[in-house]
């Protein structure tokens, strides 16, 4: 398995299919962005301020009704190439198939990994992980079942990127305010819910001392400017929050429809913000959308698989649908 797998790289496809008409679906990315305020020119020219990342901190603690400590790094990305110099190497399990850059950042920090498919196999790990909501398959697990874990693991990483339309299975709020007994340590993308990916934005929540550490590990400035004033006006939105965790959940239902409609894959499982089906060869399906000038994610792991992000916009629908016409 290639550990270095993404969605996101449409070089790549345009490298080989040719042409510039793209519809991106390789990514789990919202496709409607959250409407980005006027940037101060201080955001720009000065180095950013501790007071500026506190309040970006205390706007995310209230988005993810967190009562305990709230870091903001430069997209969960950077934490999790951080996690694996928590703890001295030892054994990890990662709930699989997922993400795979937690069990690379580990194995290319010295951890032993070893992929499990069953939540409990996680018990009595040094280090373990689980996505949840899961990516590519969307499993998702509830808050309680998580936090039961983690009395039975050294540090459990909880990756909620996806979590966003789904505040249900957030651990987030179970979080204890201190560093009070045995709690995983959670990560949060930005990006992804809010359409920023580009802002390279995230968080962690956990117990105060691990989150020392990310902090001391990651270096001064570990946000931007134009990320701290963004990130606040956009965690702040409650309004523009829900209405999206609305809107998501319409157009991933919209998308089952479609699929179902003008193909016999059948769905594996997904979020709001992505769907995967089986749909035969992922490799034969991904090559002919491509000649329509549709980019989606195959996995070597799962040969039968697609997985399709949302569409944004009615030229986008439109753009999908005669794409699924062609097949």
């Amino acid at each position: 398995m290639n550990m270095r797998e993404h969605g996101g790289d449409l070089d790549r496809a345009r490298a080989v299919y040719g042409g510039t008409d793209w519809l991106d679906l390789s990514t789990g990315i919202n496709p409607t962005p959250y409407p980005v305020p006027a940037i101060s020119d201080q955001a720009w020219q000065v180095l950013p301020t501790a007071s500026a990342l506190t309040a970006l901190e205390d706007a995310a603690r209230a988005a993810y009704g967190a009562t305990g400590p709230c870091m903001g790094f430069s997209g969960a990305q950077a934490i999790i190439q951080l996690v694996p110099r928590l703890l001295p190497p030892g054994k990890a399990r990662v709930l699989s198939p997922t993400y795979n850059e937690h069990g690379a950042a580990l194995s290319e920090a010295g951890w032993q990994v070893q992929d499990v498919d069953d939540l409990d196999a996680l018990r009595g790990a040094t280090l373990a992980v689980i996505v949840n909501p899961n990516n590519p398959d969307g499993r998702r697990w509830s808050a309680d079942t998580v936090m039961s874990l983690a009395a039975d693991v050294g540090l459990l990483v909880v990756d909620e990127s996806f979590a966003d339309p789904h505040p249900d299975c957030s651990v987030i709020p179970a979080l204890p305010p201190q560093d009070d007994g045995p709690q995983p340590l959670v990560l949060r993308s930005f990006g992804k819910f809010y359409g920023l990916a580009g802002l390279r934005l995230g968080f962690a929540l956990g117990a105060p001392p691990q989150l020392a550490q990310l902090r001391q590990m990651a270096g001064p400035w570990s946000v931007s400017g134009p990320a701290l004033e963004i990130g606040c006006a956009a965690l702040r939105d409650t309004g523009w929050r829900q209405a999206q965790i609305a809107s998501l959940a319409a157009a991933s239902a919209r998308l089952d429809a479609l699929v179902a409609a003008h193909t016999d894959w059948s769905l594996e499982g997904g979020s709001a913000l992505f769907r995967t089906y089986r749909v035969g060869s992922g490799a034969a399906v991904q090559d002919r959308l491509a000649q329509a000038h549709i980019w989606t994610r195959k996995f070597t792991y799962a040969p039968d698989w697609l997985r399709l992000g949302l569409p944004g916009g009615p030229k986008a629908w439109d753009h999908l649908e005669a794409g699924l016409r062609s097949l």
